[in-house]
């Protein structure tokens, strides 16, 4: 089997099988061979999809929780450390083009940075970066750019405040049984 087809395969046991397996080391063991990285105490919950994933790369304690989407067919898709990403989150670094008469695909890479926060139901567009330390609400759909220790809210995301914190805390999330 050709090394394409093999990141296939990989990939699609994940996302119909491995993925969901109550077994944190079990899901451990099988990133750590797909993404392009995956650092020490990183976690990905269950139920979380990845496309392209060799395009993914995680940094140290970074939590991914479930039923989240992870897009790098359109570039690099690098989160930094003690991201938090929360439930059923979609991260996009490839999409459709509307102006294109044959319904083209365009993308681009997307770049989360240290300690940022990112609440349930968000959806990241390709292209963006998130600044250190930044927060974005649930809900919120992130077309542009976010400055670091920015809190944006809305659909498209915009500035609502900003995060007065040292951003000195360390990631530890590793429950059983998610």
């Amino acid at each position: 089997m050709t090394g394409h087809r093999m990141h296939k395969l990989r990939r699609d046991l994940w996302n119909v099988a491995i993925g969901h397996v109550p077994s944190r080391r079990v899901r451990r063991a099988w990133l750590k061979r797909m993404l392009g990285e995956l650092a020490d105490g990183a976690f990905c919950c269950m139920h979380v999809q990845v496309f392209d994933p060799h395009n993914i790369f995680l940094g140290e304690r970074s939590v991914i929780n479930a039923s989240c989407i992870l897009d790098g067919r359109g570039g690099p898709l690098r989160i930094a450390h003690d991201v938090d990403i929360g439930t059923c989150s979609h991260i996009w670094t490839l999409e459709h083009d509307p102006n294109d008469a044959t319904h083209a695909t365009r993308g681009a890479g997307v770049t989360i940075e240290d300690h940022v926060w990112i609440a349930s139901r968000v959806t990241v567009l390709p292209g963006v970066t998130i600044g250190r330390g930044a927060v974005v609400a649930a809900g919120a759909v992130v077309t542009r750019d976010v400055e670091p220790l920015a809190i944006v809210a809305g659909a498209p995301a915009r500035p609502v405040g900003r995060r007065d914190n040292p951003l000195t805390y360390r990631l530890n999330f590793r429950p059983r049984f998610r």
